[in-house]
């Protein structure tokens, strides 16, 4: 007797640089195709963190439930371990109740990490090298933890795509292993994340994007907004709670020069914006490169939505 095959879940997921619309139209896909939104954003589950991680507001979520937010108070820390972990969760809890799990975010990590998989482990019985990991911190300190994530990118892209670029130590770690033993740190199965044929669940992944310089109007007023709306309260927050975290996310610790007296809340903000605008590339850059996506315009081209749906309802 021919067993039978497992059939997949499906999981509608939205990815995209900031600003450029997700959150939007995953509200308009969940009210028609009866779904249930899961935050694939690394910062949105920090409570009170509201206006600087661009958090859809209860008004905003027009009454469609909304997963993996407000999860975590200021001090905690959260992997991209303990996200795909409670995604996962959460996709199985949505598609029980017979609704669409939507997964909606610009953290490209967590959702390779949430569709594939892989295990999220190491080998850590690797001799050190006390110089290697000096010259390292020395690195990270002058140049940025983004600066340090993208050196281990380059070199041993597997374990960069599992290892958030606020895991410092990790990142350090990971980096050391490769350049002594020239192999990753990750002991997982080989995974082509560009087939997606190889993913856990039944994926259809929409990836939305513009023109360059529409995209960075669009987040330069995002931050003039945020900034009105008191994107200050949440830095001040943040600054006085000291070294956490939820202080690496863009919007944020920005504002510390400013709070110190040592710079015009005009230049912190275009110190803000400048960096929104570098996270977009690198966001747009991941995603083209690293997963294989249906992409859709829609700022420029809002018609064509409609297109989009019927690409959704045909894989549904």
């Amino acid at each position: 007797m021919r067993s039978k095959r497992v059939k997949k879940e499906k999981v509608l997921v939205i990815v995209g640089p900031t600003a450029v619309g997700k959150t939007a139209l995953s509200i308009e896909l969940a009210k028609k195709y009866q779904g249930e939104i899961i935050s694939g954003d690394s910062l949105q589950v920090y409570r009170g963190l509201d206006i600087g991680t661009a958090k859809a507001t209860l008004e905003e979520r027009q009454g469609i439930p909304h997963h993996l937010l407000d999860v975590c108070d200021l001090g905690d820390t959260y992997s991209v371990s303990d996200f795909q972990v409670a995604g996962r969760q959460k996709i199985q809890e949505i598609t029980t109740r017979g609704k669409l799990p939507i997964v909606v975010g610009g953290t490209g990590l967590y959702i390779q990490a949430l569709l594939f998989d892989f295990e999220l482990g190491g080998k850590e019985e690797t001799a050190s090298n006390e110089t290697l990991r000096k010259e390292l911190a020395e690195y990270g300190d002058r140049y940025g933890h983004l600066q340090l994530w993208e050196r281990l990118n380059e070199q041993d892209s597997a374990a960069a795509a599992v290892i958030h670029p606020n895991n410092v130590k990790r990142v350090m770690r990971a980096i050391e292993v490769f350049e002594l033993t020239g192999q990753s740190i990750m002991q997982q199965k080989q995974v082509d994340f560009k087939d997606l044929t190889q993913a856990l669940y039944d994926v259809k992944l929409i990836a939305l994007t513009t023109e360059r310089d529409r995209l960075y109007q669009r987040i330069n007023q995002r931050v003039d907004l945020m900034v009105e709306c008191g994107v200050l309260e949440e830095a001040k927050k943040v600054y006085e709670f000291g070294k956490c975290q939820a202080e690496q996310g863009i919007g944020y610790k920005e504002f510390y020069p400013y709070f110190e007296g040592e710079q015009p809340l005009e230049a912190a903000s275009e110190l803000v914006k400048q960096q929104s605008r570098r996270y977009a590339k690198r966001q747009l850059t991941w995603f083209r490169n690293r997963m294989t996506a249906s992409w859709w315009d829609l700022v420029q081209d809002p018609s064509s939505q409609k297109s989009l749906e019927e690409e959704v309802e045909e894989w549904l």
